[in-house]
């Protein structure tokens, strides 16, 4: 395995490995540049130090711990039948958004990964036809 072909934009040689069976790195292969796309899409969305796993994770907890006081509110008799029957309908609503907004957001992942197989499977067919 050799180094990379790939010319950076300071006019220095990458020193990186090239892929096997490629002239170019990981980083410089054009036919990655997809995935590449893809995986930097992804980044900070695993969540550690402190954040999330998700976004709209704070959100839910949220929308947690008012049903919980909501609840505590009807116990105690602090909170009214028909208050409490509209705050839980408002905190159903917020918590369908938000799965709709998860489910959103995967639905364009998943898109974004497809294009990015079709277009190696092209580049494939391509190498093989020519």
């Amino acid at each position: 395995m050799g180094l990379c072909a790939a010319i950076k934009p300071d006019g220095v040689r990458c020193r990186a490995s090239a892929m096997e069976g490629y002239a170019y790195c990981y980083n410089h292969n054009p036919e990655f540049a997809g995935e590449r796309r893809l995986n930097a899409s992804k980044g900070g969305k695993q969540g550690g130090r402190g954040r999330p796993a998700r976004p709209g994770a704070e959100g839910l907890q949220d929308i947690k711990d008012l049903l919980a006081d909501l609840t505590s509110g009807v116990l105690s008799g602090e909170v009214t039948r028909d208050v409490a029957i509209a705050a839980n309908q408002l905190l159903n609503t917020s918590l369908r958004a938000l799965e709709l907004e998860r489910k959103w957001k995967e639905v364009l992942e998943l898109e974004a990964r497809l294009e990015a197989v079709e277009g190696v499977l092209k580049d494939r067919k391509g190498r093989r036809a020519g």
